[in-house]
């Protein structure tokens, strides 16, 4: 097994004398060709200690596994052995704790303590207090949570004790919780559930105290928590255990609650218009709304090829055709392509849709909504999002499509209109086209290439080419773009809506020649989707409609470099 270490962690970690060396210690040899070192473990001889190679104690080296020095790991088998050996025989320890409560008769999982308070509910209560005022305080709380910290003084504990809320400090003591109670608390560990009765008092340091007269052991945890000096600093450790890294990092907790708000304030803005929520299907038979590519599945009973929704668009619309004027749905979507900072295959959208409005009225909306939840979370309109600071007062900024790529992308204004000149510049900047590109969708890949990164402050990027706008409604100004607009923050796409395209036969047009443009891809799906052609021919009033991705938003409010960040459980490959 090989492992990659920073050379600054080596020096830092060298054997003091030639008997710590053979004892404990293995060899760091660095690559030939690499500046990394790498240790090679187990080693059957033993090396000089020369210029070339570095000697690291292996109790060190677990210690420290976790931190970012440690740089790549190949093989693993013996490493791994080594780290499960110790977290087993921690298990092993607690097991024995969990069968000595047993035998005392101490449930270690019961279901029947009852709580009344948080520990947010006493803090908000009791910390504005004055001790005069604290002391003639006579009620009884009883909160639960997992023990965090413990600080043993022999007859007496200190533990901290975390909920949904927060943290507070408890004072457990012999003579008051007694003789058999208090040698079972002896038994508890960090990890553990306990269920606390009591009442608050001020320490000597000033902070807010649970003075224990009853508790409870509620969970006996089995494996240890990370070490608390270091915590969960693993980055795909983290996402994997998200369980761990809500447990260890507040912040974290902190980010998923912000994402729970802003939900709960979309809902909460668009029933106030009026709008019904829906929910639409996210199996479909044929995939559309997007051009991304599907996850496939099989029915068996039906015996029948489906799709993972890429977007619930064309449902959504279905909806209107019947009806039902306004509409929204947050919806799961799901895209078989790369992952990146901005993308996960699996994603939340907000999809809303408005009868007898126009991609204007979306615009005004859009403001509306998202500056509404950023002063509700942020207490302004204002934001620092990486280092950037982002102003969302309304009105946004509106800018023609190809105006930004002559402003943003300094390009010659001739690739505006001429095909043949906009695949040279896109070559000549690595671009990939595929045989037969039109000339809008060259246009969109320069864009992405040479605006998007510009576009920090809230923008409104409007009049895209109609080539690559197959369910926008044309300008009727000027055919060759469409009445749609793409919200661009912090150099990045955040929403995207448009005037709906009504007319069935300009429908119809568009979908053949857009399946015609996919035809050399492959595992693409080219299939046109009847059903939808023919809800539309019924008629479907003058609609405009818009989606945003929520996951990209929460990013935004929560300062959030990637899009793991806010999402539970992101995509990861397969443990090995």
């Amino acid at each position: 097994m090989k492992i990659s270490i920073s050379t600054d962690w080596t020096q830092r970690h060298r054997p003091k004398d030639e008997t710590e060396m053979s004892r404990d210690y293995r060899q760091v040899k660095f690559h030939p060709n690499a500046s990394i070192p790498t240790l090679e473990w187990p080693i059957t001889s033993r090396f000089p200690l020369t210029d070339m190679s570095k000697w690291v104690s292996l109790k060190s080296l677990k210690t420290f596994l976790n931190l970012n020095e440690i740089n790549t790991i190949e093989g693993g088998g013996s490493l791994r052995a080594e780290q499960m050996d110790e977290t087993s025989e921690l298990i092993q320890q607690r097991i024995k704790k969990l069968e000595a409560l047993r035998k005392d008769g101490v449930d270690p999982y019961p279901n029947d303590f009852r709580v009344t308070h948080t520990s947010k509910d006493l803090h908000e209560t009791f910390d504005p207090l004055s001790d005069e005022e604290l002391k003639s305080t006579g009620e009884t709380f009883c909160l639960a949570g997992r023990i965090v910290a413990i600080r043993d003084f022999g007859k007496a504990s200190f533990i901290h004790v975390q909920d949904r809320k927060g943290r507070i400090q408890a004072y457990l003591q012999k003579d008051v919780v007694g003789d058999a109670p208090f040698r079972h608390f002896k038994t508890f560990d960090i990890g553990d559930f306990i269920g606390l009765e009591g009442k608050v008092f001020r320490t000597k340091t000033r902070e807010l105290t649970l003075q224990v007269q009853k508790f409870e052991l509620l969970v006996k945890s089995l494996r240890p928590l990370p070490e608390k000096w270091h915590g969960l600093t693993d980055i795909e450790a983290r996402y994997r255990q998200r369980y761990l890294d809500l447990i260890a990092n507040p912040r974290v907790r902190e980010i998923f609650l912000t994402r729970t708000v802003t939900i709960q304030k979309i809902r909460d803005f668009f029933i106030q218009r009026d709008f019904l929520e829906v929910e639409t299907p996210m199996l479909h038979p044929i995939p559309g709304g997007a051009t991304a590519k599907p996850f496939r599945t099989h029915h068996n009973a039906l015996d029948m090829e489906l799709y993972l929704r890429v977007a619930p668009e064309l449902f959504l619309k279905r909806l209107v055709i019947g009806g039902l004027e306004r509409i929204f749905e947050i919806n799961r979507s799901f895209r078989n392509e790369g992952i990146s900072t901005l993308h996960n295959p699996e994603f939340t959208m907000l999809e809303f849709y408005q009868s007898y409005a126009t991609y204007e009225e979306m615009m005004k909306t859009t403001e509306e909504l998202l500056s509404s939840i950023v002063k509700e979370i942020h207490g302004g309109l204002r934001l620092n999002y990486q280092g950037k600071e982002i102003d969302f007062t309304p009105p946004w900024r509106r800018l023609f499509y190809k105006e930004s790529l002559l402003e943003y992308g300094k390009v010659d204004p001739v690739i505006l209109k001429e095909p043949p000149r906009a695949i040279e510049l896109a070559k000549r900047l690595g671009l990939e086209l595929r045989r037969g590109t039109s000339h809008g969708k060259v246009l969109d890949d320069l864009f992405k290439q040479l605006v998007e990164p510009h576009l920090i402050q809230p923008t409104f990027v409007t009049h895209y080419p109609t080539e690559v706008s197959p369910l926008s409604r044309r300008n009727g100004k000027d055919l060759d773009v469409v009445d749609r607009f793409e919200l661009f923050i912090a150099g990045r796409e955040i929403a995207n809506g448009f005037s709906e395209l009504n007319d069935p036969i300009d429908q119809r047009e568009r979908f053949v020649q857009q399946l015609k443009e996919r035809a050399d891809e492959a595992d693409a799906v080219l299939n046109l989707d009847e059903d939808f052609l023919r809800a539309l021919e019924f008629g479907m009033p003058p609609t405009a409609g818009e989606g945003i991705g929520i996951d990209r938003w929460v990013m935004l409010l929560t300062d959030a470099p990637s899009i793991r960040d806010v999402i539970f459980f992101p995509l990861l490959r397969m443990e090995k």
